[in-house]
């Protein structure tokens, strides 16, 4: 009955190609920020939406946004830039550009989109904006960097302004950016800022850009009912995180595609090998590496490559080449600076996920609500707790009796066969072992660089040796452990599960024999000729 009061895509008023895309979205009805963001958008009304991740907060911005541009196109022919989508990180310039396409994909001639929250040259990107997009969507930084090179110009055209994620902008440094930025808008135009938090930045960002606002604070939790997500905790000791997380996907007790948070991008690696010592393959999204492989990572993910991803809440990295002056700078115990970037678990779309594991227990409740991504279907949150989180737990808790944290049964006496192998896994990971995974993922970045392309050719001998360097620590994978003996499998799982039922068959390739006059070179030495190339051509070298 409640269905049927609330209102329609079909109820506001919006043009029927608007519509003929929302339909192909698969969206039979708006999530509740949508239903109230868009008809007061609409309206003209500047908006301060506080939604969860996965809320649907990007499209009820983008509709609007939308609609407004093709009934002003009605009356006026002029192209010009319209509408200003200000997000804090590249990856998420990507994904909302991604979505505004999917919503115009019957009216792309009327409205063009550009994201230029890439790495691109300013000046690579002149070309784009010369042809006046409808909307543009970028960092601060970077859109002020073309409003200052008269490549963008918004003084007399911009209707609407969008600041999303909008507690980010001011946490990453983009405070000053911001500020200046606005001396280039018209005196008159519509904002909207979606925020998971009203933060005191984002209060101050409301005193900035916001007139007459409407408020809209539509959840009493941040945190999905029982119905979009199931959350259990298990108390454990560090050991036992381990011969679960190993026991839980091997038995097939968690099924489906798996995001692993843990607390550090050490971990990560420790975690990826820990599983790949049972067969169980795993990619890693490593802050350190670059926007195009972190994105190839998170697609080779969401088209099914691996079923499990690890990833980190961490704050900060290094980053030398921090275009912005502004960034937000900390400094570390060796005195340089470390820019703020996002965390993995904001404003990423993971998509098909079935399980959360936070492996390791998040600093904050806000990290463990962002940690819930964007689930496509209902899902599964475990969390592994040590003994110290007894008093986030309760306060998530009480956030929602609805979603709250229930303790998941499970007799870990029924997995002690497992620990040997468990144990035995983990001395194969030893902290050289997970030194040597993070260079030899940073060094199979530079070989597939285009940008080093032309070096290599002009430094064969580099090419050579980061081709040819040994592991002196890897990771020795013992072959027994990738299966299950049936005797170790717990009675009640005997009749539904098959040990062998998901081995793969491995293509056998014919190994190449090592090369022959290039001798092993000590983990000091392969970073150092790492750092060098990185340092020569102002790339971030590897903190580690």
């Amino acid at each position: 009955e409640m269905a049927t009061e609330r209102l329609q895509f079909h109820q506001m008023g919006l043009d029927d190609r608007l519509l003929k895309a929302v339909a192909d979205l698969g969206w039979s009805q708006p999530t509740l920020i949508q239903e109230k963001a868009i008809p007061l958008a609409l309206e003209g009304k500047d908006l301060l939406a506080r939604a969860r991740t996965g809320s649907g907060k990007t499209a009820a911005y983008a509709v609007p946004v939308i609609q407004r541009i093709l009934a002003s196109k009605q009356s006026v022919s002029e192209q010009d830039v319209r509408a200003l989508i200000l997000v804090p990180t590249k990856e998420l310039g990507r994904q909302v550009q991604t979505m505004m396409r999917q919503l115009t994909a019957y009216c792309s001639r009327d409205v063009r989109v550009a994201d230029i929250s890439g790495k691109a040259d300013v000046s690579a990107q002149r070309p784009i904006l010369m042809e006046k997009p409808d909307v543009v969507v970028g960092t601060p930084s970077r859109v002020l960097a073309h409003l200052n090179a008269r490549n963008l110009s918004l003084q007399t055209s911009l209707q609407m302004l969008v600041v999303d994620e909008a507690d980010l902008v001011f946490s990453f440094g983009f405070e000053d950016d911001l500020k200046n930025l606005l001396c280039h808008l018209p005196k008159i135009y519509q904002s909207f800022l979606m925020s998971a938090t009203l933060s005191d930045d984002v209060q101050a960002l409301k005193e900035l850009l916001l007139h007459n606002p409407v408020t809209l604070k539509l959840e009493g939790s941040q945190l999905p009912d029982s119905s979009q997500l199931q959350q259990f905790s298990i108390q454990c000791e560090e050991e036992d995180k381990f011969l679960l997380i190993y026991t839980l996907i091997k038995l097939q007790l968690v099924k489906g595609k798996t995001l692993i948070f843990v607390g550090a991008v050490d971990r990560c690696y420790r975690l990826k090998l820990f599983l790949e010592q049972f067969g169980i393959p795993a990619c890693v999204l490593n802050s350190e590496l670059p926007i195009q492989s972190r994105s190839h990572i998170i697609t080779q993910f969401n088209q099914g490559f691996y079923d499990c991803i690890i990833a980190t809440d961490e704050r900060t990295v290094a980053d030398p080449a921090a275009t912005s002056k502004a960034a937000g700078k900390i400094k570390n115990k060796g005195g340089k600076a470390k820019e703020k970037e996002y965390s993995v678990s904001r404003g990423v779309d993971f998509q098909d996920v079935v399980n959360v594991i936070n492996f390791d227990f998040p600093a904050t409740v806000e990290s463990y609500i962002h940690r819930d991504p964007k689930l496509m279907f209902s899902g599964h949150l475990c969390t592994f707790p040590c003994l110290i989180g007894n008093v986030t737990i309760s306060l998530l808790s009480a956030d929602n009796a609805e979603s709250s944290l229930k303790p998941y049964q499970f007799k870990m006496e029924t997995i002690e066969g497992f620990r040997y192998r468990c144990r035995d896994a983990m001395r194969s990971v030893t902290k050289q072992a997970v030194r040597e995974a993070r260079l030899k993922e940073i060094k199979q970045e530079l070989l597939n660089s285009e940008k080093l392309k032309t070096y290599f050719e002009d430094n064969p001998r580099d090419l050579q040796l980061l081709r040819h360097d040994q592991d002196l620590h890897p990771a020795i994978i013992k072959p027994h452990l990738k299966n299950i003996p049936e005797y170790l499998i717990p009675e009640d799982l005997r009749g539904r599960f098959n040990p062998l039922s998901n081995k793969r068959r491995l293509k056998r390739t014919n190994q190449k024999p090592k090369p022959h006059g290039v001798a092993k070179s000590s983990f000091k030495v392969r970073h150092a000729r790492v750092c060098t190339i990185l340092t020569r051509h102002n790339l971030r070298k590897p903190f580690f």
